[in-house]
């Protein structure tokens, strides 16, 4: 069952629940409000010809930050990561949801493409998958409220939560947009072969 703003401020208040720092009047019905950090990974397409899985691409993207009251632009069909400016730690019997804000989705903005889950044991920063989908540009701005997280209680705590030794934990602690990790996936012993 998603938990309400009174079994939310439990969590809160016993330490299963982390956010940090949390907002004021973020508490809300069934969620708590999250919001945007300073910084952006932008895809810069001339210097790849293509994505390859299997390879660490580090000039796919190149970190870009805002001042206090400067905007970010988000423009139609641009996709970019963003961060949340909370950090977030669940406990081993808790996950949670990232959802948008409906208001900013009423104007054509997306804050994850697949990554809305958030496993227990999660700590860190989340990442956020930034699109517009409208056809107009969008002004981003350092601490506005950009989503929301839900949570849910897990009928037991979880054997193995993220950052388990035995799991590929990629972005445990992470801090600020984190480009993707999955060429880890095909190096070292395990990994898969071609042919």
């Amino acid at each position: 069952m998603v938990l309400s703003d009174h079994s939310i401020a439990e969590a809160l208040a016993s330490g299963r629940l982390v956010i940090d720092p949390i907002g004021e009047d973020a508490l809300q019905p069934a969620s708590v409000d999250i919001r945007l950090d300073r910084h952006f990974r932008v895809f810069r397409n001339h210097r790849q010809a293509y994505i390859d899985i299997r390879e660490p691409m580090e000039e796919l993207t190149e970190l870009e930050s805002v001042e206090d009251d400067q905007p970010f632009v988000l423009h139609p069909g641009e996709f970019v990561l963003g961060s949340t400016l909370e950090r977030v730690r669940l406990g081993n019997d808790i996950v949670a949801r990232v959802e948008g804000k409906s208001s900013l989705g009423r104007l054509g903005l997306l804050v994850h493409a697949t990554a809305g889950y958030v496993d227990p044991g999660w700590d860190g920063q989340l990442t956020l998958e930034l699109s517009n989908v409208a056809t107009l540009p969008i002004r981003l701005y350092y601490g506005m409220k950009i989503g929301q997280l839900s949570f849910q209680n897990l009928t037991t705590a979880a054997d193995r939560p993220y950052g388990h030794p035995a799991l590929k934990s990629r972005y445990q602690g992470q801090t600020g947009p984190t480009a993707s990790r999955l060429y880890e996936d095909y190096r070292g012993p395990g990994a898969p072969r071609e042919g």
